[in-house]
């Protein structure tokens, strides 16, 4: 985390990070479901062209079981700032022979973090 003295506050921004990397470990789109707002968008360049997939569009990619190099994958959270009731975070996963760059904004809401957007770029 890139803030110099994160508080309780600011260390909670990870929950929702961690609620994203088990939907990818498990296949299961409830832990997305539960790391996004509702209305959050997931965009990106796939096969050349630029896609923008609501939550529910997302979570649709998402078999519900794991993937079957699952042991060979990693995630990463690289960076986090928190800045009030809005934080960025940056994420790398290596997922067999491509590498993706996530970068989430996220907000405070209610007490709680939840990602309102996230972007990815992938490294083949």
């Amino acid at each position: 985390m890139t803030t110099a003295h994160p508080s309780a506050a600011d260390a909670a921004v990870l929950a929702p990070l961690h609620a994203y990397m088990r939907g990818h470990a498990t296949g299961d789109p409830a832990h997305f479901r539960a790391a996004f707002l509702p209305g959050a968008h997931v965009e990106g360049i796939r096969d050349g062209a630029f896609v923008s997939w609501t939550l529910d569009e997302y979570c649709a990619l998402f078999p519900g079981r794991p993937a079957p190099d699952e042991p060979d994958r990693s995630r990463v959270i690289d960076a986090v700032e928190v800045h009030g009731t809005v934080a960025t975070a940056t994420m790398t996963l290596h997922h067999g022979t491509d590498t993706f760059t996530d970068v989430f904004l996220l907000l405070r809401v209610d007490g709680g973090w939840l990602i309102a957007n996230k972007a990815y770029h992938r490294h083949s």
